[in-house]
């Protein structure tokens, strides 16, 4: 590949070659990369004679539980491991209650993000932001190590590296993406399939949600667009998933904003805050200090409630950095196609 192609250190086949039963892990409330990324991983180890399990705390989401496999997950890592790998999570919390430190703490720990806001909790640790997705990073270890990819492997890596990228349209896809997606359809990988069931289906619960919510649609001076999604909504929706179903994806496409909200509101009392910005724009930091991560312009964070406390709280910090980042970009002349 060209030079701005991903290295991989060696130490992650290292850990790999010395382990024999691995739990692969990935993050609370998963997405299609978090899912596809795991799945993919799992399965490359175990054509290595490995004893893989994926693990997640919560459900398989409806974007890609037609994937082959997804029965396959465990909400809670075993005690007998020898290996742990986190895949597309940027802190340890994140594994929620399918990672037990007071079990596993010893287990060496191989951590495997593509987030900036990662904090390198593992022993061994490959965070690559260049990478668009966890999955890239999956097709690269492979191919670093000689690791067979499969027409099942790669329509699992296909899969989340589409969903992350929002099929192929976010700034971060770059020529050696799509050199990716070009051999992962080569190996097998259904693309008109994948596109079809990820991006052009979605339960009827969903769209209900979305029809009780969009209502209450709330735009502040500073071109922040939010809302929330109660309990009572997902109760009278009929939608038990975690998440808000790709809703602040959909109203952050309004011209007017720059930063799109939407505080989801769980059954614990916690919310959980999906942000998403426009080009140029940064929500990675304010989900940081909330305690999660993403990237510059797809990050989230679950908070402490109640609910009005948590979006007046976060509403505030987007204020502050909005009108930072703002004043920033102002003082350096942007081209003539930029965002606002």
């Amino acid at each position: 590949m060209s030079d701005n192609a991903i290295t991989v250190p060696p130490e992650i086949a290292n850990a790999i070659d010395t382990a024999h039963r691995i739990a692969v892990i990935t993050h609370v409330a998963p997405d299609g990369d978090a899912i596809g990324s795991c799945l993919g991983l799992t399965h490359l180890l175990r054509n290595l004679g490995k004893d893989a399990i994926p693990v997640c705390q919560d459900p398989v989401p409806y974007i890609v539980n037609w994937l082959p496999g997804v029965e396959e997950f465990v909400r809670k890592a075993p005690a007998d491991v020898d290996l742990v790998i986190s895949i597309d999570l940027s802190s340890i919390d994140r594994m929620g209650d399918a990672y037990d430190a007071g079990t596993l703490g010893h287990i060496p720990l191989v951590n495997i993000d593509h987030h900036v806001t990662n904090t390198y909790f593992g022993h061994v640790n490959w965070v690559e932001p260049r990478a668009v997705a966890a999955c890239e990073m999956v097709y690269h270890l492979a191919l670093a190590f000689g690791y067979p990819i499969t027409p099942q492997i790669a329509t699992y890596i296909l899969t989340g590296l589409l969903t992350d990228t929002r099929g192929l349209r976010t700034a971060n896809v770059s020529a050696r993406v799509l050199r990716v997606v070009t051999h992962l359809v080569e190996l097998g990988a259904p693309i008109g399939e994948i596109t079809e069931l990820t991006f052009n289906r979605r339960p009827l619960a969903i769209v209900k949600l979305w029809a009780l919510a969009l209502p209450n649609l709330r735009v502040e001076p500073e071109g922040i667009i939010w809302l929330v999604i109660t309990e009572a909504m997902r109760q009278e929706a009929g939608y038990d998933e975690p998440g808000d179903g790709g809703l602040v994806s959909f109203i952050s496409t309004a011209e007017e904003a720059y930063i799109g909200v939407v505080f989801t509101e769980k059954p614990d009392g916690t919310v959980n805050v999906s942000m998403r910005a426009r080009p140029g724009y940064d929500v990675a930091r304010v989900a940081f200090a909330l305690g999660g991560g993403g990237h510059p312009q797809a990050a989230g964070a679950t908070i402490d409630g109640p609910l009005d406390t948590a979006v007046q709280r976060v509403i505030h910090a987007l204020r502050e950095a909005l009108t930072e980042q703002k004043a920033a970009r102002a003082a350096v002349p942007q081209p003539a196609h930029a965002g606002k």
